[in-house]
């Protein structure tokens, strides 16, 4: 496979004492005191505070940084908003020309790139030379084709206005681009807060952002510690918040933003497995680690910190990673023939040191190799750790250094679930020389992005990011463009206030009909509608019910009230279908099925629709039609929301896989009674989710209606489960259940932000929407976006050749 570097036309690199002299006078010239960059200037911090930044090879200063106050960060999302409006209108093709500018500057002025990130962050300058600044270029290279694009693929869409975007230690401008280039290239202006440790990067390509005129306020630097970044995420004229980082802190920012209508993206820990099969190359695979976990000293969230190798040839891989961890060089980061370099500050070294110490107390078995470290900096060895239980922290805990454990397995279901008995999922590595299974596999495993036969390979063209508490969003390729635009505003419909308004209309055009159609159409009360859970009608826990009144306020039926055990069971139904693992065509046949079944039920639903709401008949036949075609669609789109193949510049296929979310629950809206059910809760079906649908609390006997036909039609039982209740009760269990992986909400905008708020409790994917939604009979009813919210995106990277 070749290197990244061999795409480019300007990386040729001179002695490292030169490269070092240029960088430090970099540093002098423009430091050692460091201000922010806003508005197209370099500002003094408000506060006239700064502190220490070093190199973490030799423990000596670089410079002095500024410590970002809100006063600070007040004025840089100020300029970005002043920014905004014109960036946006500059076009597609105007922002691909600044972007295109961007990426040829940072070529010109690679060597002195890489050489900033290594004096800073200490990886070894190999890594900072041939993957990192190559990386940064190409972001921004296949971002101005995006932005070049955009009018036409992103027709619909808009940016969201001001991104704010707190980046970590670990890749400082690899990052940067990461979220730079998609926010640019979509038209919003960013506020960027770089890590405290390694912040000079960032600072530079302030500067070169100047250099090439980019216009003042596009790009706005903050420097600064956690404050700094809890500023940004608190602002409110920020619209959107992207941060990579640990899980603790992406919770925080989950609880943060609920209710406030910011749009986030979270790229967190991981603790990745590594699964090594028994026919698998062991020379390949030893190298494979050194890349999984030594790779940048092991401070990377995706590593391959879990090796969990076959038992028939667990030895022998250690023993050959033995060997192998003889031969790697530690030492200077400028030194182009080092292999590791330094930790990236005391904290960091002790953390790893503590936990390694905790590792041999809970039995494990640490090995390092022979030689020493050296004496000055910050270092650790690399370290492999046998005769590890599943259950140690070791083997739980994101270490984030140069720490490897092994496991074993005997067969392929125990390597999955191993892989999988962990709260993340950012990545995972398959080796086998066996496709079949390695694709097997891949398809099981609960994680973002899954390697086969290789490791840590990234790309601008193909997403990234995670599962479970591993984030949500991804960066890189089309699916990363949608975190940083959302549709055009559909024309203003009636406001949610308006609904006695809607009600007493209503209730005017249904006294005009004859009073003698209602006995026909609504006869009188005869049974409580029960609850829908795991294919089978379920009676309350509570044993109470919710008496259904029409629109005149006479008794039209009762339902059952659902209490929080009914909401855990339907869970619990849910959780036990195997519907993800059937064929898309298989779930578009059953959903075809269903749109026959109330077809011919039609009737039926259009007299409970008049004597519930008020309509008349036109109305009622015009909704049951429309949910009859939308039935239709969504059982169309089941084997068409189709994956890509990414065109990386590797030999190799990168399948991006669409993946249903889990199990999802949704709180549908109150109306239109049936045509808003089936459009909320269909789309995740037909995506292979599970789904927990909580009724609209005014006619939910629409959806009990509705699971009629869901019993003839062939929906495996828990697919869709129906509670009916009040909302304030059912609500919270389900925002806050940890087996719930995604949940929609359709309501009132305390509701949306209790959602959200509860949501952090596992980091579940959130889609909240206003109290009257979409435009349920039209366009906004349906289409790609309620696709998108129901899958996740899983990138298999498969290289080829000999």
């Amino acid at each position: 496979m070749p290197k990244i570097a061999e795409l480019f036309e300007t990386m040729e690199y001179g002695p490292a004492p030169e490269v070092a002299d240029e960088a430090r006078a970099w540093i002098e010239e423009r430091g050692p005191r460091f201000g922010h960059y806003f508005g197209g200037a370099w500002r003094e911090p408000a506060d006239g505070e700064f502190f220490a930044t070093f190199d973490p090879s030799n423990e000596e200063p670089l410079g002095e940084i500024a410590q970002g106050s809100p006063g600070d960060v007040d004025r840089a999302v100020a300029a970005a908003r002043a920014a905004q409006a014109t960036w946006r209108d500059l076009g597609g093709h105007g922002r691909a020309r600044y972007l295109y500018a961007i990426a040829r500057h940072l070529q010109k002025h690679s060597r002195l790139f890489a050489t900033l990130e290594t004096l800073d962050n200490g990886k070894p300058i190999r890594e900072s030379r041939d993957i990192d600044i190559p990386l940064v270029a190409r972001h921004f290279y296949h971002h101005a084709g995006w932005a070049q694009l955009m009018d036409a693929e992103l027709a619909d869409c808009e940016p969201l206005g001001v991104a704010g975007q707190i980046i970590p230690w670990n890749f400082p401008l690899l990052m940067l681009a990461w979220k730079i280039a998609p926010a640019l290239a979509t038209g919003n202006t960013v506020v960027l807060k770089p890590a405290e440790f390694t912040s000079l990067t960032a600072l530079r390509f302030a500067e070169l952002c100047h250099e090439i005129d980019l216009p003042p306020g596009v790009v706005n630097i903050v420097t600064g510690d956690g404050h700094t970044g809890a500023a940004i995420v608190e602002h409110p004229d920020v619209d959107k918040i992207a941060f990579t980082g640990s899980t603790e802190v992406g919770r925080l920012i989950r609880e943060t933003t609920a209710g406030t209508g910011k749009k986030i993206s979270l790229e967190l820990g991981g603790k990745s497995p590594f699964l090594v099969f028994d026919d698998a190359d062991l020379d390949s695979v030893v190298e494979g680690v050194v890349d999984a976990i030594w790779f940048n000293q092991g401070q990377v969230c995706c590593a391959g910190s879990r090796i969990l190798a076959h038992e028939g040839i667990a030895d022998a891989l250690a023993d050959r990673l033995r060997a192998r961890m003889e031969t790697l060089r530690m030492g200077a980061p400028l030194d182009k023939g080092v292999d590791i370099g330094a930790i990236i500050a005391p904290v960091q070294l002790k953390k790893i040191e503590s936990l390694v110490e905790e590792g041999r107390e809970e039995g494990a078995t640490i090995w390092q190799p022979s030689w020493s470290v050296p004496r000055d900096g910050w270092f650790y060895p690399p370290t492999l750790c046998t005769d590890v239980s599943p259950a140690a922290r070791i083997a739980q805990v994101e270490i984030f250094g140069p720490v490897v454990v092994q496991m074993t397995f005997r067969t392929p279901a125990e390597a999955v679930a191993l892989a999988n008995n962990t709260r993340y999922g950012l990545a995972a590595s398959v080796w086998t020389e066996n496709v079949n299974l390695a694709l097997d596999i891949a398809s099981q495993i609960k994680a973002g992005t899954v390697w086969i036969n290789c490791t840590n390979v990234f790309d601008a063209a193909s997403g990234f990011g995670g599962y479970r508490e591993s984030g949500f969003g991804r960066e890189g390729g089309r699916e990363g463009l949608w975190e940083y635009v959302r549709r055009h505003p559909a024309p203003a419909g009636p406001d949610p206030g308006e609904e006695e308004s809607q009600t007493a209309k209503r209730d005017e055009r249904g006294d005009a009909r004859k009073k003698a159609d209602a006995p026909a159409r609504l006869p009188a009360v005869d049974r409580t509608a029960k609850l829908y859970i795991g294919g089978r009608q379920a009676r309350p826990d509570g044993g109470y019910s919710l008496e259904v009144q029409d629109h005149q306020g006479r008794a039209a039926g009762e339902v059952a009230r659902g209490n929080r055990k009914d909401a855990r069971n339907a869970v619990e139904a849910a959780l036990t279908t195997d519907w993800a693992r059937t064929t898309a065509h298989l779930r578009a046949q059953i959903l075809y099925y269903a749109g026959e079944n109330l077809d011919a039920r039609r009737g039926a639903f259009e007299d409970r629709l008049c004597a519930l709401t008020g309509c008349d008949e036109r109305a009622a036949a015009r909704e049951v039609e429309a949910s009859v075609r939308r039935l239709f669609t969504w059982a169309a789109w089941a084997d068409k929301w189709d994956g890509a193949v990414h065109r990386t510049p590797f030999r190799n296929v990168t399948l991006a896989m669409p993946e249903p979310l889990g199990v999802m629950a949704v709180i549908c809206p109150r109306e239109p009674a049936l045509l808003g059910f089936i459009s909320s809760v269909i789309p995740p079906v037909a995506l292979g989710n599970s789904v927990v649908a909580v009724a609209s609390e005014r006619w939910p006997l629409l959806a009990t209606d509705f699971y009629q036909v869901l019993e003839t039609s062939d929906v495996p039982a828990g697919v869709v489960n129906i509670l009916t209740g009040l909302e304030e009760e059912l609500r919270p269990t389900l925002a806050g259940h940890d087996a719930v992986d995604g949940m929609w909400y359709f309501g009132a905008d305390d509701g949306a932000a209790d959602v959200e708020r509860r949501s952090a409790s596992n980091l579940k994917r959130t889609w909240t929407k206003a109290a009257r939604g979409p435009d349920w009979f039209g366009p906004g009813g349906e289409g790609r976006e309620f696709l998108r919210r129901a899958s996740q995106i899983k990138n298999i990277w498969v290289p080829y050749g000999e």
